[in-house]
Parts: structure tokens; sequence; C-alpha cells
């Protein structure tokens, strides 16, 4: 038996098994549980533990191979709204960057606006400056990816990176 000719044989069911699993998990794509199955089954023929197994008990194992594999993976999963930034405690806003949900003195808020400025204008490409500045606007993801004429899933990871930058200079305030 080939590998290829296995994988033709069932792909049909362990799709139907990767999107039932995934109507219960949204949070893995169909097709990155499908790709699993395939490489889980790559294994096993490789360790050549199919030879003689029929269809359905290799489906069987496909499905709970899959029911472990987003049971073991489902606290590592980062779930986002495309619509928000990726942690909406960690919103890329003016206040949220700063943990500063009402300054409470004109100082706070010089400090705030020293820091946006220190930020914005050291370590930040020309793309982070501009979803930071849409950002602190109030856009959303989608208005920003809109306007600058990307997709959110690119605004979304422009903004961890400005999240992670910003981060570096509210760990350690004398870089401001």
């Amino acid at each position: 038996m080939y590998f290829e000719e296995l994988i033709k044989r069932i792909s049909p069911k362990l799709k139907g098994i990767a999107y039932k699993l995934n109507g219960h998990f949204s949070f893995f794509n169909d097709e990155d549980l499908y790709q699993e199955a395939l490489v889980h089954l790559w294994l096993k023929f490789k360790e050549g533990k199919l030879s003689d197994k029929t269809d359905s008990y290799i489906l069987q194992g496909c499905y709970f191979h899959l029911k472990n594999y987003i049971r073991k993976n489902y606290d590592k999963a980062n779930l986002i709204s495309l619509e928000n930034s990726a942690n909406e405690e960690e919103a890329l806003n003016l206040d949220n960057i700063l943990s500063l949900e009402d300054p409470q003195s004109s100082f706070e808020i010089i400090n705030c606006k020293m820091l946006i400025e220190k930020i914005n204008n050291n370590g930040l490409t020309k793309r982070e400056k501009e979803v930071f500045s849409l950002a602190l606007e109030g856009l959303t993801t989608r208005e920003t990816g809109s306007r600058l004429g990307i997709s959110h899933v690119r605004v979304v990871k422009l903004k961890s990176k400005i999240r992670d930058k910003c981060k570096k200079y509210l760990d350690n305030p004398t870089l401001i």
C-alpha cells in the first residue's frame, strides 16, 4: 500500500472529521487540523503501523489523535478578534498602552505623551508608525487595514510588534 493511495481514499472523510472537530473548537482552522492528521498518518505509515489496518480503523485513530491534539493545544491557542487588537486588555490606544485608564495629573499626561513620542521616534518602522498613529486615533483593525491598503491580519501582526516595542519602554522607564 502506498501512502498517496491511502490519502486519496480517506481524504474526504478525514476532511469531514477535521470540519466536525473544528465546529466544536473554532480556534483551529479546518485545514490546520487536516494537515495535522496527515502528519500523524505519515509518521504512522513510516513506522509500518498502517499496513494491515482498515480505513475505518485509521480514520478512528485520526479522530482520537486530533481530539488529543486539540486538548493539548487548547491552552496554547491565542484567540484574537480581527476587529480589535490581539488582546482586548492590551488594546493599542493611548490609555491602555501606558496602563493608565484615567491619568490623574497633568504630569502623568505629559509623561504619557513623552512616552508615545519616544516610542514613535525610536525603533518603529514606517508602517508600524502608521498603524500606531491610526490605533491611537481609535480605528479598529479592519479600519486601519482598509485605510492603509493592507490586510487586517497584517495589522494584527504589526500591532503585536508595536506592543512588544512599547513593552520595552514600559519595563524600563530610564529609556524615556
